[in-house]
């Protein structure tokens, strides 16, 4: 499945909005570390624990929605990843555009568009896709030309080196807010303006200094990324075999372009 919605777009959106926020040249300057009095330290002393602290997560929960800016349709994403290339979560489009759900485990990658993702994103086709599928996730190998790169999205390895690509890049003048909390949690929230655009990453006081929420305003752009779960297994569970379709076969049941 390719196209403008599909692959390693929410992935690498989401690290482009890290990076606005903590760029720098602190990169590996030591493991993070556990709350210390992290409000007291400078905004850039922060934002790069926290970028270090994001860089040794083993997995995480990614969570984004909003405006993009790019003239797409608003999205929500809610994607489980970790270091192996496993993950579990949705991609949903706004203005009924469609979603499509993910599961990847080991090699093998399970993909379930609903109907208005077929009919909107796949136009001429979808409906015979969706048809035949009557519900059921496709499933092909994570090698397959035609899921590669929803399988690259899925890599949480694949994430943290775009971050680590990416680690000078710090226009703009990042500053510090007041402590505060986040859902009851206490947080440091870092701002950063550029482009038209304010950035505004919320990193956690206590424990490890990951960031926690990020918001982005401006600039035609309103979204919110979202960080969680750190270290906690993606879920195992794969759609039963009576709930699958293999993509090839599918395939071969129509022309239609995927």
């Amino acid at each position: 499945m390719t196209g403008r919605h599909s692959g390693t777009r929410p992935a690498v959106w989401a690290a482009v909005v890290v990076l606005g926020l903590s760029g720098g040249s602190a990169l590996g300057s030591g493991a993070a570390r556990a709350d210390d009095g992290i409000d007291k330290l400078s905004a850039q002393q922060i934002a790069d624990r926290s970028r270090d602290a994001l860089l040794s997560a083993r997995s995480l929960h990614l969570s984004l929605r909003g405006d993009l800016g790019d003239g797409a349709p608003p999205m929500t994403v809610g994607l489980t990843l970790d270091r192996d290339g496993n993950c579990n979560g949705s991609v949903a489009l706004g203005h009924s555009q469609g979603s499509v759900r993910i599961v990847k485990h080991g090699d093998d990658v399970w993909v379930k568009p609903d109907a208005d993702f077929w009919k909107n994103q796949v136009p001429g086709g979808g409906s015979a896709f969706a048809a035949i599928l009557n519900g059921r996730y496709m499933k092909g190998s994570a090698t397959d030309p035609r899921l590669r790169s929803l399988a690259n999205g899925c890599d949480l390895d694949t994430f943290q080196k775009l971050v680590r690509d990416n680690a000078n890049n710090d226009r703009g003048t990042l500053n510090k807010g007041r402590k505060t909390t986040l859902d009851g949690t206490p947080v440091v929230p870092l701002t950063r303006v550029r482009d038209g655009r304010t950035l505004t990453m919320y990193v956690a006081a206590t424990g490890k200094p990951y960031p926690l929420r990020i918001t982005i305003r401006g600039g035609g752009t309103d979204a919110v990324v979202g960080f969680s779960a750190f270290d906690k297994p993606v879920p195992t569970t794969t759609p039963p075999p009576d709930q699958t379709y293999d993509i090839s076969a599918l395939l071969g049941r129509t022309s239609a372009p995927v």
